[in-house]
């Protein structure tokens, strides 16, 4: 099979794998919506380039060129990326420009959670366990600029994911949705 049947079944099953785990959220449209961007041909064909199977191909496209045009790409468009969310905070001084987390609305950290759950069972295959989601969320948790309360939620889940299992942690999430439907807030 080729690079270009690979990364489309890759991309393919990702977002078939969000899907289920938002319906069973109750966050269905987002579920339908996930990751379209990834069918443009500004990042597909970069991942068919890149395409490796066991990890994302805006890695090695990072690691080719120094930067990852596919992932500049995605990100501006998909809101269940903290980076999606990151912009000029206050200023301590006329010549500061610091950048910060804006608050990101829970149903896109609910879905961030799927997202997560889903890109490691892709890439790990048979080596998934509940923990992954976390473990690999803490390899880069120093890097990470997001507003302090989505990022409470988000380690929140993805500790209960660790710990408690994912049948749980759906569970809980749509506990969650349901709250957000009836107007109430969660941070």
């Amino acid at each position: 099979m080729n690079k270009f049947v690979k990364h489309f079944n890759t991309i393919t099953y990702h977002k078939w794998l969000v899907f289920k785990y938002c319906f069973r959220m109750g966050i269905i449209k987002q579920g339908i919506m996930h990751d379209l961007s990834k069918y443009s041909p500004t990042e597909f064909m970069v991942g068919v380039k890149y395409f490796q199977g066991d990890r994302s191909p805006n890695n090695a496209e990072r690691e080719d060129i120094g930067y990852s045009s596919s992932w500049l790409h995605h990100k501006g468009r998909n809101k269940h990326h903290y980076e999606y969310w990151i912009d000029y905070g206050k200023k301590k001084n006329e010549n500061d420009f610091p950048l910060t987390g804006m608050k990101i609305p829970e149903k896109y950290v609910l879905e961030m959670l799927a997202d997560r759950i889903a890109a490691c069972k892709v890439y790990q295959k048979e080596q998934y366990t509940d923990k992954s989601p976390l473990i690999y969320y803490m390899q880069g948790r120093d890097y990470v600029i997001m507003h302090e309360k989505s990022q409470k939620l988000l380690e929140k889940l993805l500790y209960m994911l660790s710990e408690k299992g994912e049948k749980y942690t759906i569970t809980y999430a749509k506990k969650l949705v349901k709250q957000l439907n009836k107007g109430r807030r969660l941070y």
